[in-house]
């Protein structure tokens, strides 16, 4: 049974110990004044390790890093100021893999909400739920000001510390997208059939392609995360789940990523589930979900089709994540459409982001490679020799670098 205590009696320095591995949830699920006052006490603890998704919070900081070694499978959020002065140890990792990747963590800080029906895990179930059944010390900051979400069930028994609070969330910052992801969206949109579930990934340019599907209609949503953008395709009608063939009429995911009007929008929502990654990026699951149209972004990919989501000039920006999960998905789900997205330059058009060998690493295999999309239009990878490959990709990159590439 757990028992509460208010945050200004909550020593961490009884309940971590140095060296202990301490996690908690990222973007809107991070339970802020836990992570206050875990990182004021810093110094008193003497050093522990912190597994973080992607913060927005400004937590994950270089000044607390002189206490706490921070580790993510991301370099997105605040986690790329840390990325870039070396304070952050990358898990790369599949997303699927994540929470049995990193281990039982010593002590895992949640962010709850309580209701008619217990508690939730509200803005986050993804790797929470599973990092849950093996952490030492579970403490959760029921926040009053955090939606309530179906989906995965949180025991009383399962926490061992509750700390009332009163806090807006973090919300993730919107960004207007230019001529050239609109093209991109525009050429993602022919390829998707009305009645298709979509999984969609992070980033401006995943977000315009799903602003690029309004005109659709009877779409589902499986996705690791939701945005304010599915919000408003639901309110419009072009989302409603009724042709999904697993979860119909609900919409799955898990995690939220957005802003107060998605938190508002999920807020006891039967409609929206929020669920473990053993259950959003789980291929048996994924394959049994007809239609399947994934769409995921890169930082730049080869003629042959591999894909580097996680360092651009030498600096690690991006993640492994769930891309490859969801490509996996889409290649047995059937009908499935298994989509990568990028604009064909960077810099200003200077540098092209299809290369004939990658600069980083290979996030993502030529084994796995599907369909490439930029704003020259489409290479369909699927079934092809490495040749054909090779003449696709030039189709679709910037003219000024296709005779550099032949």
């Amino acid at each position: 049974m757990a028992y509460e205590v208010s945050i200004d009696d909550l020593d961490f320095t009884h309940l971590v110990r140095k060296g202990d591995l301490v996690g908690w949830g990222q973007a809107g699920a991070e339970p802020l004044s836990l992570t206050e006052r875990l990182m004021a006490q810093r110094h008193d603890i003497g050093g522990f390790r912190s597994f973080i998704g992607m913060s927005l919070s400004g937590t994950a900081n270089e000044a607390n890093a002189d206490s706490v070694s921070f580790e993510s499978y991301c370099a997105s959020g605040d986690n790329r100021s840390l990325a870039k002065r070396n304070l952050l140890a990358i898990w790369p990792c599949h997303y699927s893999q994540l929470a049995q990747s990193v281990g039982p963590v010593d002590v895992l800080l949640l962010q709850v909400a309580r209701g008619p029906r217990g508690y939730s895990y509200s803005c986050a179930a993804e790797y929470m739920a599973q990092m849950v059944s093996s952490a030492g010390l579970v403490i959760a900051e029921v926040n009053d000001q955090a939606p309530w979400t179906f989906g995965e069930s949180l025991a009383e028994d399962d926490i061992d510390i509750l700390v009332n609070s009163s806090r807006p969330l973090p919300e993730l910052p919107s960004f207007s997208e230019r001529e050239v992801e609109r093209a991109i969206a525009k050429n993602v949109a022919e390829l998707v059939e009305n009645g298709s579930t979509i999984q969609v990934g992070l980033g401006t340019l995943p977000d315009a392609v799903l602003k690029g599907l309004f005109n659709h209609r009877d779409l589902g949503i499986h996705s690791g995360a939701l945005s304010d953008t599915v919000v408003d395709l639901i309110q419009q009608g072009v989302i409603n789940n009724r042709r999904k063939s697993i979860d119909p009429g609900i919409s799955v995911a898990g995690v939220l990523f957005g802003s107060q009007k998605l938190y508002d929008f999920v807020h006891e929502n039967p409609q929206v589930h929020l669920r473990s990654t053993t259950y959003t990026h789980s291929h048996s699951v994924l394959s049994r979900q007809d239609g399947l149209v994934t769409i995921n972004s890169a930082i730049e990919v080869d003629v042959t089709g591999q894909i580097n989501s996680e360092v651009a000039g030498g600096q690690y920006v991006g993640a492994v994540g769930g891309a490859m999960d969801f490509l996996r998905g889409a290649q047995i789900s059937r009908g499935g459409l298994p989509i990568i997205v990028l604009p064909s330059t960077a810099s200003g058009g200077n540098v092209s982001r299809i290369v004939k060998e990658l600069k980083g690493p290979a996030s993502s295999p030529k084994s796995d490679a599907g369909i490439f999309v930029t704003e020259y239009g489409v290479a369909d990878l699927r079934g092809k020799t490495l040749e054909q490959r090779q003449d696709l990709m030039l189709s679709i990159c910037h003219p000024n670098f296709r005779q550099k590439l032949h």
